[in-house]
C-alpha cells in the first residue's frame, strides 16, 4: 500500500504518469498498477487517467492530504530510527534568493558542511520562486510573505526595512525629518518588476501605501541599489539583512529610528508580515537531512538575527538627524 500511496501523491504533484515514473525510477506500467491496487484496496477511484491528462476525483481530493500525512509520518519514523546510529549523508538541494543566499545562506551552509562531513549540498541562488516538486528541491529559503501552500514552513528570522543614505549624501542634501520629506530627495527605486513588499511604506503615512518617491536611478537589483547608496547616489529602503554590514561599517546611516530588535524568539508572528522562512515538502526521503539543515540555519542566524544584533551593537538605531 505504501508504494501505491507514493505513486498516487507523486502523480498528483507532477500531473503525469510518465513524469512520476521518472522521479520514482519506475516503469509507467508499474506506477499505474500500484495506483490500481491502491484504488482497489480503498474501494474508490482516485484518478481519472487518459493519454492526454490526469484528473483527480472527489475521492482523490479528499484522500490526498491523508496520503501525504501517512507518507510524512512514515518518513519521519524511518529517519528517526536510521539517525540513531548513522551519520547523516547524501545530497541536499537548496535554493535561496540571490542576495540573501550570497550574504547569509552560503556561509551558513559552509558551517553546516563542516559539522556534517558526509553531506553534500547543491545551492542555487536565484530570485525565481521554484517549484520544489518539479525541481526536486529539498529546502528553499524564502524572503517576504509566504503564500498559502502545502509546504512546511519554518521561521528563520524577522525582516524589516531600513531607510538609509551615505553620510556624504546627507551632508550635501540634508536629513529628512519625516517620511514625507523623502518626496523631496533622490530615492533609489526598483524598476522592471513588482516592488518588494513594504517598499517605501510607513505606518501612519499615506494610508500605508507606498510613497511616490522619485529619483534618477532605478534598478532591478537591490544589491546594486545598496552600492549606489553607499556611493552617495541617494536614499534607499532596504531589508535589514542587506543593509546591516554597510550600516555597521558607517557607509550608510539610518535616516529614521530603527525598529527595536525582537528579543522574544517565541513571540507570535503575523503571517502577513515579511520574514525569512525555510520551506520543504512533507514526506520526502531527504526530510531528516532537510530538517537538520533548517535547524542549523536557525542556530546560525540566531534569535535575534546576528545582523540586527550587529546594528544594535553599533548604535545604528540611536542615530538621529543633527
Amino acid at each position: 500500500m505504501i508504494d501505491g500511496l507514493e505513486c498516487f501523491v507523486t502523480v498528483v504533484e507532477l500531473g503525469s504518469l510518465s513524469r512520476a515514473a521518472v522521479q520514482l525510477e519506475m516503469a509507467v506500467s508499474s506506477v499505474s498498477r500500484k495506483i490500481d491496487a491502491l484504488e482497489q484496496e480503498l474501494g474508490a477511484r482516485l484518478l481519472l487517467r487518459s493519454s492526454r491528462q490526469i484528473l483527480v476525483t472527489d475521492a482523490g481530493e479528499r484522500f490526498l492530504p491523508r496520503a501525504r500525512n501517512i507518507l510524512a509520518e512514515l518518513a519521519d519514523g524511518r529517519n528517526a530510527v536510521q539517525e540513531l546510529d548513522v551519520e547523516p549523508r547524501g545530497l541536499l538541494t537548496v535554493t535561496a534568493p540571490a542576495a540573501f543566499g550570497r550574504l547569509h545562506v552560503a556561509p551558513a551552509i559552509a558551517s553546516f558542511l563542516q559539522r556534517h562531513p558526509l553531506i553534500e549540498v547543491d545551492l542555487h541562488v536565484s530570485d525565481d520562486v521554484v517549484d520544489l516538486s518539479a525541481r526536486r528541491v529539498d529546502v528553499a529559503v524564502r524572503a517576504g510573505v509566504l503564500p498559502a501552500s502545502d509546504l512546511v514552513a519554518t521561521h528563520l528570522a524577522g525582516m524589516n526595512r531600513v531607510v538609509s543614505a551615505s553620510p556624504a549624501y546627507l551632508e550635501k542634501h540634508g536629513w529628512p525629518k519625516s517620511p514625507e520629506d523623502l518626496l523631496n530627495h533622490e530615492c533609489l527605486t526598483v524598476n522592471g518588476r513588482v516592488p518588494p513588499r513594504g517598499w517605501w511604506r510607513f505606518q501612519g503615512v499615506n494610508g500605508y501605501q507606498p510613497l511616490p518617491v522619485k529619483g534618477r536611478l532605478r534598478c532591478d537589483d537591490t544589491d546594486s541599489l545598496l552600492h549606489a547608496a553607499i556611493s552617495g547616489a541617494g536614499i534607499v529602503h532596504l531589508a535589514n539583512w542587506l543593509a546591516s554590514d554597510a550600516i555597521v561599517a558607517g557607509q550608510l546611516v539610518p535616516v529614521f529610528p530603527m525598529l527595536p530588535v525582537e528579543k522574544d524568539a517565541n513571540v507570535r508572528r503575523d503571517p502577513n508580515e515579511p520574514a525569512i522562512h525555510a520551506v520543504h515538502m512533507p514526506g520526502r526521503s531527504n526530510q531528516a537531512k532537510a530538517q537538520l539543515l533548517i535547524r542549523h540555519l536557525r542556530e546560525y542566524f540566531g534569535s535575534p538575527a546576528y545582523w540586527d544584533l550587529a546594528m544594535e551593537a553599533a548604535g545604528a538605531g540611536e542615530r538621529r538627524a543633527p
